[in-house]
């Protein structure tokens, strides 16, 4: 059950990984189908920027050559990403997204346009913290630090070796509206991002504590009977042996072995759904009135186990009678008329020495005997 939810993380590609259980089919067409998510977002992006270029052509700042080529190198990187995604070339790679690679190229073609045309570099400038915004949500610790010392090099390059102007498109109406686009839409575009960010954290975090809950809820199935709801068999003991290893003889353990009489009868004449209500019935009325250091489960069928640690033989057998009397008090009418249920207990305190199977040995024999005088009553060992 744990293999159909347990699924990690990704933080390089901002994706869910392997998930247990899932068949390598369905594993690369959920990659898929998320590469052409991210492929579509990095299109969008960049036809903002072409058309803030076109702007600036239209204004005489860069001639249409340049909207030109950088339309041509956006077409060419992506077409070649795209081809390297749908043909599944990069399914065994580890950054199966190669977000590294794409966004190399990406910086790469930023700087050479900035180097190309820095009267516009105001666009390629904001392409670029984009693209550090995206790396920071994305990207390790130490790819981030490098992937920022690669960016900020290359910066310096350009403006200190290649001594490029820095100015701010603004002589004409024209070129003041494209500069105020360029502005808006980098804003718009990291709200975007930071807003996906967002709702991903949320969803992990969601799906996080989905996972969570859904663990604790095997480790209690794989603890408690299903139909009752006490500790079944495995757990009731794995306590017992935990009692058996720490005793002292400072502090005695005794155990109950509890049957309900006549079940088989009950389950005959009143039908398997009243005798299932029957032990739901006995389990919590049991565990209503036992103390929280006692342990109960439910041992096999209609017989169950009571562990009382500190306890000694005396009090155990006084805190069965109680138990046998109100489970033989209860109206069992209330199921069917004529049902009566009673229980009979054998009784076991731990010895100096003493093992787990000695012992529920001499509570069983207890119990045998408790049947063979009349059922309905509580015998010692």
């Amino acid at each position: 059950m744990k293999a159909a939810v347990h699924q990690s993380f990704d933080p390089v590609n901002g994706d869910f990984e392997a998930v247990d259980g899932e068949t390598t089919s369905v594993a690369l067409e959920r990659r898929l189908k998320r590469r052409r998510q991210v492929m579509m977002v990095a299109v969008s992006s960049h036809a903002i920027n072409i058309g803030l270029l076109l702007i600036f052509a239209i204004a005489g700042t860069i001639p249409f050559t340049i909207v030109t080529a950088f339309a041509l190198c956006t077409v060419i990187k992506t077409t070649a990403f795209f081809v390297i995604s749908e043909r599944g070339l990069s399914n065994d790679w580890n950054d199966h997204f190669f977000a590294i690679p794409y966004t190399t190229v990406t910086c790469a073609v930023m700087l050479g346009f900035i180097y190309a045309a820095p009267q516009v570099a105001i666009v390629f400038l904001n392409a670029l913290l984009l693209i550090a915004n995206v790396i920071a949500f994305r990207a390790s610790t130490r790819l981030g630090i490098a992937a920022g010392l690669c960016m900020s090099a290359g910066m310096a390059a350009l403006y200190l070796l290649a001594d490029l102007p820095l100015t701010l498109p603004a002589a004409t109406v024209l070129e003041r509206i494209g500069t105020l686009l360029t502005f808006a839409a980098t804003i718009g575009r990291t709200i975007a991002i930071n807003v996906f960010a967002s709702r991903l954290r949320d969803n992990l975090y969601r799906r996080s504590t989905e996972l969570e809950m859904a663990y604790k809820r095997i480790e209690e199935l794989a603890e408690v009977d299903e139909l009752t709801g006490v500790l079944n068999r495995r757990s009731i003991m794995r306590w017992l042996e935990g009692e058996v290893r720490t005793q002292s003889d400072g502090a005695p353990c005794s155990v109950a072995l509890i049957d309900l009489d006549w079940f088989k009868r009950i389950n005959d004449r009143f039908g398997h759904l009243t005798g299932d209500e029957v032990l739901r019935t006995f389990a919590i009325t049991i565990f209503a009135n036992i103390r929280n250091i006692d342990k109960f489960g439910r041992f096999g069928g209609e017989e169950f186990l009571l562990i009382m640690p500190d306890t000694p033989h005396d009090r155990a057998v006084r805190m069965l009678e109680r138990l046998r009397t109100i489970v033989e008090q209860l109206d069992w009418s209330a199921f069917s008329d004529g049902l009566n249920v009673t229980i009979s207990a054998g009784i076991a305190t731990l010895g100096p020495g003493e093992g787990t199977e000695t012992l529920l040995a001499r509570a069983d024999t207890a119990l045998y005997a408790a049947k063979e005088h009349g059922r309905n009553r509580i015998t010692a060992a």
